[in-house]
């Protein structure tokens, strides 16, 4: 079976870890070379050689996406020239998820927040987007969030920048896609990293009771469908959020 992102090159933020990582695994497995990216250089290192013990090729880019314009510019260029050449894909993943509430949220906060989470994927979308319509295509995709439209009586800092994101993938598709670079989002559900204490009860849980998943959900059901956006399958699909959240949003759910 033919690989479906193969001679492909992937840039994947927030890589490290969780989503991110499996991301950026799954690219590989399908072929493309992927460029890691995150502030940890051992978890970095860690899954680049991950992806390299299964035959893949991978390098690790740390960055620090403060939400600076120079900062999404100088990983742009890193990743560019670590794939000697241009980046294929773009992943904007990376994102912080400060657990505050509208009283208890600073000036200091709220502007790291979006820096991060809004501004960073901005320029780097801005700096990477050039150059794959001059290659005569590209792809980009979004991670949103389930709490961007199902609203929850908390983090309505981290709920607007993800709904930002969305409205994003909308504007940029009709931006860049007439020019070849197509644009989608996923919104994840209730994802739990398998690096958790298993242990203990995740809170999440609590919030997929009685959807018709009726569980969290694996990193690797956000990768699937990160290779099936990226891939030509969805060669017809531009400016769509994809709800990757075992049910959450679209069907009503019945308490138990």
């Amino acid at each position: 079976m033919a690989q479906r992102l193969q001679g492909r090159t992937a840039l994947i933020t927030g890589s490290t870890s969780n989503i991110g990582r499996a991301i950026a695994v799954a690219f590989a497995a399908e072929g493309a070379h992927v460029v890691v990216s995150g502030r940890d250089e051992v978890r970095g290192a860690a899954v680049v050689d991950q992806i390299r013990q299964k035959g893949g090729r991978a390098d690790f880019v740390r960055a620090d996406l403060d939400g600076t314009a120079a900062a999404s510019h100088r990983l742009a260029a890193q990743a560019a020239e670590v794939v000697n050449g241009r980046v294929d894909i773009l992943v904007n993943n990376a994102g912080i998820y400060p657990p505050t509430t509208t009283p208890t949220t600073d000036e200091d906060t709220f502007d790291r927040v979006y820096g991060v989470n809004v501004k960073a994927p901005f320029f780097l979308t801005r700096a990477l987007v050039p150059a794959m319509i001059g290659a005569g295509g590209g792809v980009i995709i979004n991670l949103g969030s389930w709490i961007a439209r199902l609203a929850v009586p908390v983090s309505s800092l981290y709920s607007s920048t993800k709904g930002a994101m969305e409205t994003m993938t909308r504007a940029w598709a009709a931006e860049f896609g007439p020019r070849g670079v197509r644009v989608n989002a996923i919104s994840p559900g209730v994802i739990v990293s398998p690096d958790r204490d298993t242990a203990t009860d995740h809170p999440g849980e609590v919030m997929m009771r009685g959807t018709p998943a009726g569980r969290s959900g694996h990193p690797d059901a956000i990768a699937a469908a990160a290779v099936y956006l990226a891939s030509d399958e969805a060669a017809f699909v531009h400016g769509t959020v994809l709800d990757v959240d075992g049910g959450r949003t679209g069907v009503a759910v019945v308490a138990v």
